[in-house]
């Protein structure tokens, strides 16, 4: 046993600090970002905000209307291959590199994948996700994706520590995703005791992966546009929302009405609702490590995404930032003990 006694931050625990800037309008913030990936040597440009390949948020709808925002979507694991083959059908070459093809790690995800690469060739992002990133066999995996298919940018997670970024990188991974516990429907931090606050996984994250010449996602623990700042500003180069995305018309989720006013549900992938639905319940040798939950029903994404991308220009502004690969490099954050004021609550 040991611990460590240097304090670990959370998106809660911290302010940006406002710097002198000349940006006179929120207009003149460039969110583009420009990347070329480590493996695949495939070059992105977009707004580096990814839906999470959760079957509520990770829709196809939810692709159609981020796509046009130059965002991205994880697509979830539970799609069939027939699916994949009915949405692709149309040819609409531009949603290529808005999408993730999402796969577990059991034989039968490698098959699907398999599948989905051949009858689609343009697909240009693998995302290779699982809860628990610190398995030898998860590195193995990484490894068997990247020998099939070596011109494609991986994407693998979750992890939470700068060793095991580098030794994800190492096996072909060109993105890392960072993040256990912080979700807004996880239970892993009361279930299993495990866990690290999101902030300092990013920071800590971020370094070591850009010492390889990687890149990762922060996913989870946001819960307004100014934790998705926070994410950007300490480091992050994707940011992937859950939780923000939840209860809009092109989600996944069942709709309810309470008190005449509607709700869809938005579950963790690792609840008991979605397990009944993907795996046949809980296995007897686990214990469900998310929740259910009713989000008020929010109508089309469109407003959301238009609030979460002002705030991250809004904070750009505030450092001087003129494009959001200058706002890390603008950004200190100060210790605080409160966000907001809450004197007048909805």
């Amino acid at each position: 046993m040991f611990v460590e006694n240097d304090i670990k931050l959370g998106f809660a625990d911290v302010l940006i600090r406002p710097k002198r800037s000349n940006l006179k309008s929120r207009s003149q913030v460039d969110l583009l970002r420009h990347f070329k990936f480590l493996h695949s040597g495939h070059e992105w440009s977009g707004v580096p905000v990814i839906a999470a390949n959760m079957d509520t948020t990770g829709t196809f709808q939810v692709a159609g209307s981020l796509a046009m925002h130059g965002m991205m979507t994880a697509i979830h694991k539970h799609y069939g291959v027939a699916e994949w083959d009915a949405y692709l059908k149309g040819g609409n070459d531009s949603i290529y590199p808005r999408i993730m093809v999402s796969t577990g790690t059991s034989g039968s995800d490698f098959e699907k994948l398999s599948k989905i690469m051949k009858n689609h060739p343009q697909l240009a992002f693998i995302c290779i996700d699982v809860a628990n990133g610190y398995a030898e066999s998860f590195v193995t995996f990484v490894r068997k994706v990247r020998d099939a298919f070596p011109e494609k940018t991986i994407a693998a997670g979750n992890v939470v520590t700068g060793e095991m970024v580098e030794e994800l990188l190492l096996a072909g991974a060109d993105i890392v995703k960072v993040g256990i516990g912080p979700g807004s429907v996880c239970t892993t931090r009361v279930k299993a005791g495990v866990g690290y606050p999101q902030l300092s996984a990013v920071i800590e994250c971020a370094d070591a992966a850009h010492g390889l010449g990687g890149r990762i996602i922060s996913d989870g623990g946001c819960t307004c546009p100014g934790d998705v700042a926070k994410a950007f500003g300490g480091g992050a180069d994707f940011v992937m929302l859950g939780g923000l995305f939840a209860g809009h018309d092109e989600c996944g989720g069942e709709m309810v009405e309470r008190g005449g006013k509607q709700f869809k549900l938005f579950y963790g992938m690792s609840s008991t609702t979605a397990m009944d639905k993907h795996a046949g319940g809980v296995a007897s040798y686990r214990a469900s490590e998310g929740k259910t939950v009713e989000v008020p029903y929010r109508g089309p994404i469109d407003e959301t995404v238009r609030d979460i991308l002002g705030g991250v220009r809004s904070a750009c502004t505030y450092v001087g930032a003129s494009c959001l690969k200058e706002l890390t490099k603008r950004t200190t954050f100060i210790r605080v003990q409160e966000q907001e004021n809450q004197v007048f609550k909805n």
